[in-house]
């Protein structure tokens, strides 16, 4: 039997569900659980995702021939729901054509509407409405959509507007008007001519006037839209693989743009930015949904508290409120309370915070769409804990809902407060999507990711956002527009990023050409510093101090119910007692990597360190080690204090020596002066350093082993601190971690060492501590042979930045220089260094676990690389039974929930 492409809906039917969204896309499943539950919802049909993937593999012609039957059958249903006709010049059916992943990806792909129009059924459209305006605005929209979608009518750089919208303002020029609903019949008849020349003058070929050719152009176009450059970057940010492909959903038209009952909206059942439980959206008379969301016209309020709100944001009186800009609910209240209920319905039913399109037609409401909304990580705990609370969802459903990335808007720094005090906003706007961002103004997208990539911070300022900007909006530190709303292109993606966003600020004009922005009459240039306050829309001149962000009780709830279910511990990287701290603070459990070697490049110690390494024998570096001494035991006692009674992993010096010396002229002649020899001989000792290959030279477990004596300090160090703080009452656990074992011989070397040195300050002291000598696994070897290692370690921290870099036999130094390409052409899926390669870097890991513990069951085993706080890696740890991850102190929040999600994952 020949597979299923198309799925059908309509009037209370629908061959589809809700759960099918890997099949029909999010958004095709909820049109077809929308007519099933009662919600007005256009008749449609959906083309599958699969046909996506066969699309991309066979080609157009293919797709067309196998999908043709299907699909005009489909049509035949519409035509007989609405009582029109697919082509009739008298009676025309219109339809849109949408794209529908199974993850909401908004603006990333493409969209045409009013499809099926041309010279004939505009005619008849005017005379079955009895309104020739809204038929002629239909066909001005449908020629101006689809020729940006289908025939690639773009702008010809980026300093030039839309070549339709170039047209538009000429003529709105030339008229004295400024808006789009100025325009007369007249107007937009003239306005189709011009669209069509244009077109013409372009590609070569008249516009399609088959409504067939229409639809195909416009289905094969949406298809095409999953491989566009801002798709396939959309889906790399968030992970989402190419092969899901998107489905194409076609409808019934129903028309916002009819007159003064007529209406279009976007909505969301929760604030996405806050999270409060709160109705929002916002709605514009006599329109289509494109205007909403692109910035075009700025959209009014759905509710009349969310009005008030805007009104008092934008410093305007209720009387000007009510006059000029009402609420839906002042301006059609029967429609605004349909829409109140069934968003309330489309809540409890779906059980999470719901983002909805709709339009009004004559009056009447329709759903366009529905799909979980779109949230900022602090909404997005709210609207979890909230919905628990209010006994929507369960715990472990609240952990499923949360996203571990999403964590990390909530642990960036704000504004320092007493810095803001002493700020004045030059401007103030719509407070899209909070946080606190400043940078040198940019005005292009491709200017915005070059500046960033220098280092340089930057803050993206456009007079409206399109999904071409996505590259520019995420290497931007904030984001800025001078239309739009709450619901525009700017401000659902910034939310979706975790971008600081103001969108419509007030008296701000923006001239690309001259790269500019003025504000009431102030001039900022490209280069110039802003800040932007994107949790109250205020924009400030300058740059403007940070401070540590606070977290409430919503973020601290949802720890402790991560805390209930997970089964694998969290300990943070740390080499100082304020990391340390920080890392407590959020949860760690310990430390699993405390680099001594940074360490010694603080200003007290790198001369002594110097002297050691450029001391000519055993009895010089000997007498520099105990300069060193008590400047280490200093460092220990103030981590071991910060993390009482927990333990601490402490790796010996790994790094090769040379890093440490001074390779300048000024540096070495300080260090002959200090040393009190020459400056040849200490020029020849440092080249003497140098190696051909230093990653793999004489570093880590092998450095200890030529030089007993830095181990014998370091580990002397380590235990005379943690005694001294046993006689304050403070519980210091020691892990004494040896670098690159490759080989048992080599662990077992310097445990010998580490022991003797350990028994020898026990006695000196009459007191001993608890205490562990591991060994970090980081060569293929080691872990291929982690049984004999095992026989002698009492634990195994898994490097897998080295163990990457060693499996793969990549250098994380140099491999930026072929990883875009590998990715680009698919040849890796991820970066191997961001996320854990669980294939060949994992198999090791697993596999050195197993064995290990078949020796010894209690062998104690984590992850100390940059893996650890990346949220698949953190769960794949799980899997092979890690007793823990360690991750830099700002990740830590975000491998416990990890870390929760895959215990109750199973």
């Amino acid at each position: 039997m020949e597979k299923k492409r198309v799925y059908t809906f309509g009037n209370g039917a629908a061959e589809g569900r809700a759960d099918m969204k890997n099949l029909l896309g999010g958004k095709g499943a909820n049109l077809a659980e929308m007519n099933l539950i009662g919600v007005p919802v256009p008749p449609g049909f959906t083309i599958t995702t699969e046909v996506c993937t066969e699309y991309n593999e066979l080609g157009r012609d293919y797709v067309i021939n196998v999908l043709k039957g299907e699909v005009e059958d489909a049509i035949i249903q519409i035509e007989k729901l609405t009582g029109t006709k697919f082509g009739d010049k008298d009676n025309p059916l219109l339809v849109s054509v949408r794209s529908g992943a199974r993850v909401s990806m908004p603006g990333m792909m493409d969209t045409v509407l009013n499809l099926g129009l041309n010279d004939d059924a505009v005619e008849g459209i005017a005379k079955k409405s009895g309104n020739e305006r809204f038929a002629w605005d239909s066909y001005r929209r449908f020629v101006q959509m689809y020729g940006d979608v289908v025939l690639g009518m773009k702008p010809h750089s980026k300093e030039d507007i839309d070549p339709f919208e170039e047209i538009m303002e000429e003529m709105k020029a030339s008229k004295g008007i400024e808006l789009d609903t100025e325009f007369t019949t007249d107007d937009l008849k003239q306005l189709v001519k011009l669209f069509k020349a244009a077109v013409k003058e372009k590609t070569g070929k008249e516009f399609p006037v088959s409504p067939w050719d229409q639809l195909w152009g416009s289905v094969c176009a949406v298809f095409d839209s999953w491989m566009n450059e801002r798709a396939i970057l959309y889906r790399k940010m968030n992970n989402f693989p190419e092969e899901w492909g998107t489905a194409v959903n076609v409808q019934a038209m129903v028309y916002g743009n009819m007159g003064k009952t007529s209406g279009t909206g976007v909505a969301f059942t929760r604030d996405a930015a806050t999270g409060e439980n709160i109705f929002n959206g916002e709605y514009l008379i006599d329109a289509q949904g494109e205007d909403v969301v692109s910035g075009v016209r700025t959209p009014q309020q759905i509710t009349t508290e969310g009005s008030r709100r805007w009104a008092k944001l934008q410093g305007i009186s209720e009387e000007e409120r009510s006059a000029k800009y009402p609420s839906l609910e002042e301006v059609m209240p029967e429609c605004a309370a349909e829409l109140i209920a069934v968003q309330q319905k489309l809540e409890d039913y779906f059980k999470d915070m719901q983002d909805l399109e709709f339009t009004i037609q004559d009056g009447k409401l329709w759903l366009l769409q529905t799909r979980s909304g779109k949230r900022t990580g602090a909404a997005m705990i709210k609207i979890a804990i909230d919905m628990l609370h209010e006994g929507y969802i369960d715990e472990k459903t609240v952990l499923k809902r949360c996203d571990p990335e999403k964590l990390d808007e909530l642990l960036h720094p704000v504004f320092d407060k007493n810095a803001l005090a002493k700020a004045k906003p030059i401007t103030h706007g719509l407070p899209a999507s909070p946080g606190a961002a400043a940078g040198q103004v940019v005005f292009h997208a491709d200017e915005a990711e070059e500046w960033s990539k220098e280092g340089k911070q930057v803050i993206l300022c456009r007079i409206e956002t399109s999904p071409e900007d996505l590259r520019g909006m995420n290497s931007a530190q904030g984001i800025l527009t001078s239309r739009g709303g709450m619901t525009s292109h700017a401000a659902v993606v910034a939310r979706g990023m975790g971008k600081c966003c103001v969108s419509a600020a007030n008296n701000l004009i923006i001239d690309y050409k001259t790269r500019s922005l003025s504000i009431n009459g102030k001039e900022i240039k490209e280069g110039d510093w802003l800040s932007l306050d994107g949790s109250t829309g205020y924009v400030y001149e300058g740059k403007i101090a940070t401070q540590d962000a606070d977290l409430d009780e919503n973020f601290d709830e949802l720890m402790s119910i991560a805390e209930k279910y997970a089964r694998m511990d969290v300990r943070t990287n740390a080499d100082t007692p304020k990391d340390a701290a920080v890392a407590r603070k959020f949860g760690a459990k310990g430390i699993g990597l405390c680099r001594t070697e940074h360490m010694f490049f603080e200003e007290d110690k790198i001369v002594p360190m110097r002297e050691m390494i450029l001391s000519k024998d055993e009895e010089g570096r000997r007498k520099a080690l105990e300069k060193l001494l008590p400047l280490q035991k200093k460092d220990f006692l103030g981590i071991f204090r910060a993390m009482d009674g927990l333990p601490v992993t402490v790796r010996l010096l790994d790094p090769p020596l040379h890093e440490f010396v001074p390779h300048d002229e000024k540096g070495q002649m300080e260090m002959a002066k200090v040393m009190g020899i020459s400056y040849k001989d200490i020029h020849d000792r440092v080249e003497g350093l140098m190696e051909a290959n230093p990653m793999l030279g004489l570093r880590g477990c092998r450095l200890g082993n030529l030089y007993p004596e830095i181990t014998e300090m370091q580990t002397r160090a380590i235990i005379e601190a943690a005694i001294e703080l046993k006689k304050e009452g403070i519980t210091a656990i020691p892990e004494i971690m040896v670098p690159l074992t490759g080989i048992v011989h080599e662990f077992k070397a310097q445990k010998d060492i580490i022991e003797s040195t350990i028994h020898e300050v026990f006695a000196e002291n009459n007191e001993s501590v608890e205490y562990k000598i591991g060994t970090m696994i980081e060569i293929p070897r080691a872990a291929i042979t982690a049984h004999k290692i095992a026989a002698e370690a009492d634990f195994f921290s898994f490097g897998t930045n080295d163990l990457t870099q060693l499996t793969f036999g990549y250098s994380r130094d140099d491999v930026a220089k072929f990883l875009p390409m590998y990715l680009d052409k698919g040849i890796l899926k991820q970066d191997p260094f961001a996320v854990l390669d669980q294939n060949g870097v994992g198999q090791l890991v697993r596999m050195a676990v197993q064995t290990g513990r078949e020796v010894k069951t209690t062998l104690k085993c984590g992850i100390c690389g940059e893996h650890g706080g990346e949220p698949s890696s953190v769960k794949f740890c799980h899997t092979v039974g890690l007793n823990y991850v360690s991750c830099s102190p700002f990740r830590v929040p975000i491998a416990r929930l990890a870390a929760a999600q895959a215990a109750i994952e199973g």
